[in-house]
């Protein structure tokens, strides 16, 4: 380029730059290229004494002029077609009104997984660079899936941090190995590790809504004793912004607001499920259809955009039988109350923030969704999903049926079928996991800034979850620093969207983006997108025989083609192998290879297998709590428990040891002064399992568990219970399970934290006398009998 054109091109760059800082009312970029910077030299003069010298405190690192409160949001599993503010069929009302003095961004992309989208959120880079390729359940070892963020992408938080933000993180965190979230750590990857003056909320991928596993910091806290979750998410909010604007009136804040809302375990407030009670009976082709109608009207969709149509994998509503219409319009109530619930509860926040006067400067952006809709519940949905996928306990229609009034309240942890996922993720294809299609990776986006945002309607340039980060960074007027905490950073893949603020037409500045996960992978590429056929859909998962790079192709035209619904592949052979050569090319360029996608329970345990193995687990005293991953694992297998306990003199009452909940879980306890050894293999009516001892007196006792396992997977076997070397009790225990079904289970001594696994004790379950000791031997997975057998 001859220097002439360099130079104009040079000016016409900074001029557009200053153009826009002036336009948003920034200063221009800080020149910090490393966090913290070194100390700067003392700026007074030192004498003999106090009379002849000059003091001067070191200057704190203070927020750009003007620079915004920002409000991030993103709730959980929700697909593009869900919310009113994108055509849904459910009620948004504070999104709306978000929308209505905002923009909305109609191409806005997540990766179609949870801990991936929030990796990338957070840091700006592609989720395979930052380690977070899949969940951090399903982490292997390899660079791009382990898990663990490195610390040459330091987020948002961190550096909003240094350069004088108040930083809290409320809601979900699932960026940090399942084995770091207990009493051990390490700490580095939980919020306050990652940039967050303050956390509260709950470490994993989903949580019960009325029973949260819920963590302040570092320190677990006792779960609700009434509401719901997404209530006390907005109440720790409100709490948290009243105390630092009373503290540092003038210092902006960065408030990150993850909800577990509409993720899994479906649930909300039983007078919210009331509000929506037959307004899903017309069924999902119909409820899509109309979604679909809105969309076009309000200007969401491109005027021509197709209603791409029902998989054949999932039933016509007019097909289904009347119960199974019963049970699936009650699924869409509770989840359609769960959302509305917390759009309500956002609502609350932003109140707060207009009431305090603080509505104008603070820069809005709301992510409905960390990926689409959600298709893992099965045909009809679950009370129980975890339990049918790993513990074999399979809900039949009339199972679903006898327990509908169950759907959405404390006694299930349900997901619905297939049906409303596919048509709430109206117009697009398929779901969440599906990296490859618009219905996994496609999501509603809405920015809103009433001080600095003048501009309203559709921005319709393409843009994904790592390009948060980089506008945010830009409109403060704080430089991505090259050094973190003297950790040389690695390159931002994300790409400002600030430019589109005031800009509809605008040319889109992000025009390549790889998307892959569990083995479903697509590149765009300037309109373009190229993507494989997956080998298996939902309702198919069990077959993935194919290796991800065998994968069929398809091709897409996005810019005529909103919806990815004409597949080009055969008709343009030579566009779908350039684009294949630039996914490759991206590929090694973020460490997406090797490609896996195995979904199988070995998946999931492949991430424990680097934690040490042992035979023998002691825990020392009451009031311990450990994640069910670094516990004595006693599912599938024989154990022997062995408690050494100081009984009251009153009768013995209360947790010796519980593990899991009431939807899987076991627990032994005193009741009456009665030993009682209790497996729930889940909360369906039948499927708890009880053997009870013979009273024991007041005084030191050592109290036996010995189960003898029948050997296999699920199996049985008969529960052994003595006291000081003498039996007391004996009987069956029908079955057992493999996976604890609530991710935030754990395994607690002297009482049973979050759900507990049986109501036969109240308030956790306290032990009323003392417990010196709890030794936990186990056998071998799947061997019959146990650790037991050698000692008889």
């Amino acid at each position: 380029m001859p220097a002439k054109k360099a130079t104009g091109r040079l000016k016409a760059q900074i001029s557009g730059a200053i153009a826009l800082s002036m336009m948003l009312g920034a200063v221009p970029l800080a020149a910090q290229t490393a966090l913290p910077p070194a100390p700067a030299p003392f700026a007074g003069t030192i004498g003999q004494t106090y009379a002849d010298s000059t003091a001067a405190f070191p200057k704190r690192a203070t927020a750009p002029a003007g620079a915004p409160n920002i409000f991030l949001i993103i709730t959980d599993d929700v697909g593009f077609g869900a919310a009113s503010t994108f055509g849904g069929p459910i009620p948004t009302p504070n999104l709306d009104r978000l929308a209505a003095r905002g923009l909305i961004y109609n191409r806005f992309h997540t990766t179609a997984m949870c801990s991936p989208t929030r990796a990338s959120l957070l840091t700006g880079r592609n989720h395979h660079a930052v380690s977070n390729g899949i969940v951090a359940n399903l982490s292997t070892g390899f660079p791009g899936y382990n898990n663990v963020l490195p610390k040459s992408a330091a987020t948002v938080a961190e550096i909003l941090r240094q350069n004088g933000y108040s930083t809290a993180m409320i809601g979900k965190h699932h960026n940090a190995p399942e084995a770091d979230v207990s009493a051990a750590g390490p700490f580095d990857l939980w919020p306050t590790g990652l940039g967050f003056d303050h956390f509260f909320g709950f470490m994993g991928a989903e949580t019960n809504q009325f029973t949260p596993a819920l963590y302040r910091g570092t320190t677990p806290v006792p779960t609700l004793k009434d509401g719901v979750l997404d209530k006390a998410m907005a109440d720790d909010a409100i709490d948290w912004i009243h105390n630092q604007k009373a503290a540092a009136p003038d210092k902006p804040f960065f408030l990150y607001y993850a909800t577990g809302s509409a993720h899994a375990p479906l649930q909300a407030p039983a007078d919210w499920i009331a509000r929506f009670k037959g307004q899903f009976d017309k069924g999902w082709d119909k409820v899509r259809d109309e979604s679909h109608a809105r969309q076009l009207k309000q200007g969401i969709v491109p005027a021509g955009t197709v209603n791409t149509p029902r998989p054949a994998g999932i039933t016509a509503w007019k097909d289904l039988t009347a119960d199974q219409q019963r049970v699936n319009a009650k699924m869409m109530e509770v989840y359609a109350a769960m959302l509305a619930y917390q759009d309500a509860q956002v609502g609350r926040v932003l109140d707060e923030i207009d009431r305090m006067g603080e509505g104008g400067n603070t820069l809005v952006m709301f992510i409905e969704g960390d990926n689409g809709a959600a298709a893992e519940g099965g045909p009809n949905g679950s009370t129980n999903p975890m339990a049918n996928f790993a513990n074999a306990m399979n809900e039949d229609e009339q199972a679903l049926l006898a327990n509908i009034d169950a759907f959405g309240g404390p006694d299930a942890v349900p997901n619905w079928g297939y049906g409303w996922a596919w048509a709430t993720n109206a117009p697009f294809r398929l779901f969440k996991q599906y990296a490859s299609h618009l219905g996994g990776t496609r999501n509603g986006f809405v920015v809103s800034w009433p001080d600095r945002i003048a501009a309203r309607g559709v921005r319709p340039q393409f843009t994904h979850v790592v390009d948060v980060m980089p506008t945010i960074l830009e409109v403060t007027g704080i430089k991505a620093p090259d050094m973190v905490n003297g950790v040389a950073q690695q390159r931002i893949d994300g790409v400002s969207f600030a430019y589109s603020f005031a800009a509809p037409k605008a040319p889109e500045r992000h025009e390549t983006q790889y998307f892959e996960m569990m083995g479903n992978h697509a590149i765009y590429h300037k309109g373009w997108l190229a993507s494989t056929t997956p080998p298996t859909e939902p309702w198919s998962l069990g077959t993935r025989d194919v290796l991800p790079t065998d994968y069929q192709w398809e091709l897409y035209d996005l810019t005529k083609d909103f919806s990815q619904s004409r597949d080009l592949a055969k008709a343009q052979p030579a566009k779908l192998k350039e684009m294949q050569a630039v996914f490759d090319a991206e590929a090694k360029k973020s460490q997406v290879y090797p490609l896996d996608n195995r979904m199988t329970m070995a998946r999931f345990m492949a991430g424990q297998q680097q934690l040490p193995k042992r035979d023998l687990y002691t825990y020392w005293g009451a009031g311990i709590s450990v994640p069910w991953v670094r516990a004595a694992p006693i599912n599938a297998r024989g154990f022997r428990i062995t408690a050494s306990v100081d009984l009251a003199e009153t009768p013995a009452n209360g947790v010796l040891v519980a593990v899991g909940s009431k939807f899987g879980g076991w627990s032994f306890y005193m009741k009456d002064g009665r030993p009682v050894a209790l497996m729930a293999a889940s909360q369906l009516k039948g499927a708890q399992f009880r053997v009870e001892g013979q009273p024991v007196g007041a005084g030191k006792t050592d109290l036996v568990f010995d189960f003898r396992y029948d050997g296999g997977m699920n199996a049985g076997g008969e529960m052994v219970i003595s006291a000081n070397g003498r039996e007391i009790g004996r009987g069956r225990i029908a079955r057992t399970i493999s996976k604890y079904p609530e991710m935030t289970d754990t395994l607690d001594i002297g009482f049973d934290a979050d759900t507990p696994v049986t109501d036969d004790y109240a308030d956790g379950g306290r032990f009323n006398g003392h417990i010196a000791k709890v030794d936990i031997a186990v056998g071998k997975p799947g061997a019959p009998d146990g650790p037991q057998a050698a000692a008889r």
